[in-house]
């Protein structure tokens, strides 16, 4: 794995990423995050990845479908109140009438093996970037790499289960410029396949006799597949109450919220009774620090927000403020059970024009399969908003 420089062709790279590439605003309080670096892997880092990605996501599948059929064991997780009323609704779900995308970010330690951080089993993010930023980069570079296009496999999955010309409501915080360039961009790819793309957030939808319905002023009837991007514990503060059809929706749904068993950061308190029940986790045990209840705090673990995202409030110290650092003790102290304390590994940087950088590499799944790759480097150890996102391509294999 190594970083290869755009130099001085990457102004008109971060023009064509914005205008070609739906990188709309690469910038975070000021901050760029359009990476002036490519990652390349040789093809042994990507087959290695591949088949580390795919024993995970069988094990991830497993284990969420037993939980949703074994709801007394979830008490572990400490899902939210409303949610859980909401949860016992899902005895009817199939995976083969669904979606499954996730997203397994890994970190390589000073070791030289890889870890992994979580998987963003929710609402994954990334789409474009993961797509059409590696064919940009190939182009700039004009170098013979080659990538993995995400966006062509998710869109083939959705059609492959979507009838043909059908509606497909991308449903996200539509206030955020960040997510709609995220729902515009696989919109845009389901419409060139014939599929009818609407936008709208989750009090745009209700659901009747177990359908889904908008109720969007330029389109009132029924959808046939609903693409979620709003959060799924986010829904309890929105507070939409026509959604508690959702969860026992017959309408395919990318993703269905039997997700939310896997994106809690507690997800590893349930190891031991999904091994109980004949549910191996090897992979996981292999690849995912030692987690434990925050009482069980050791010397060298960090604090991680149950339901964190990008990063935010993981209590490493050189990678916070104190005044930072220090907020995130006193909500731990709080609010315990919303937090789980993680043995700490060490990322190994890459040195390139006299900077360290870390990297997390976010290898996509797509019912079951990988299906790319989405990264992003920073100059400290916690990847977090601040971070800078960067194409991902392969180098091929000398003959």
């Amino acid at each position: 794995m190594k970083l290869v420089p755009i130099e001085e062709k990457y102004n008109n790279y971060r023009i064509d990423a914005m205008f070609d590439c739906y990188k709309w605003d690469p910038e975070f309080v000021d901050n760029n995050t359009l990476a002036k670096y490519v990652l390349v892997l040789n093809e042994d880092e990507y087959k290695e990845l591949v088949y580390l990605t795919e024993k995970l996501d069988l094990e991830t599948i497993q284990a969420e479908e037993f939980l949703n059929n074994n709801l007394k064991y979830i008490k572990k997780l400490y899902l939210p109140k409303k949610l859980i009323k909401e949860i016992k609704k899902m005895k009817n779900y199939d995976k083969s009438k669904h979606i499954r995308l996730m997203r397994y970010d890994f970190h390589l330690t000073i070791d030289n093996k890889w870890q992994i951080s979580e998987v963003n089993s929710d609402v994954p993010g990334g789409f474009a970037e993961a797509s059409l930023l590696p064919k940009l980069a190939i182009k700039t570079l004009n170098k013979d790499y080659y990538s993995i296009d995400f966006g062509k496999i998710l869109s083939n999955a959705i059609s492959k289960k979507i009838k043909k010309n059908g509606t497909i409501m991308f449903v996200h915080c539509t206030s955020y410029s960040d997510d709609r360039q995220v729902m515009q961009y696989i919109g845009d790819k389901m419409r060139s396949l014939g599929y009818k793309s609407i936008y709208g957030a989750a009090d745009h939808l209700i659901f009747k006799n177990k359908e889904a319905i908008s109720i969007l002023n330029n389109y009132e009837g029924k959808v046939d597949c609903i693409f979620r991007f709003t959060p799924l514990e986010w829904l309890k503060d929105i507070k939409p109450k026509t959604w508690s059809g959702y969860f026992d929706t017959i309408t395919p749904s990318c993703n269905h919220p039997i997700a939310i068993f896997v994106q809690t950061k507690r997800f590893p308190l349930v190891w031991d009774i999904l091994e109980q029940n004949g549910i191996k986790m090897t992979t996981w045990k292999k690849l995912l620090p030692d987690t434990k209840e925050v009482k069980d705090f050791k010397e060298g673990y960090i604090y991680k927000p149950a339901c964190g995202r990008v990063g935010e409030n993981i209590s490493i110290k050189e990678a916070c403020s104190k005044e930072e650092y220090l907020k995130i003790i006193k909500d731990v102290k709080r609010h315990p059970k919303n937090y789980i304390a993680q043995k700490k590994f060490i990322s190994k940087p890459i040195n390139i024009d006299n900077k360290e950088y870390h990297v997390c590499l976010g290898s996509y799944t797509v019912d079951g399969k990988q299906a790319g790759f989405y990264a992003r480097i920073s100059e400290l150890p916690r990847i977090d908003s601040y971070a800078a996102d960067i194409p991902v391509v392969i180098e091929r294999a000398k003959k």
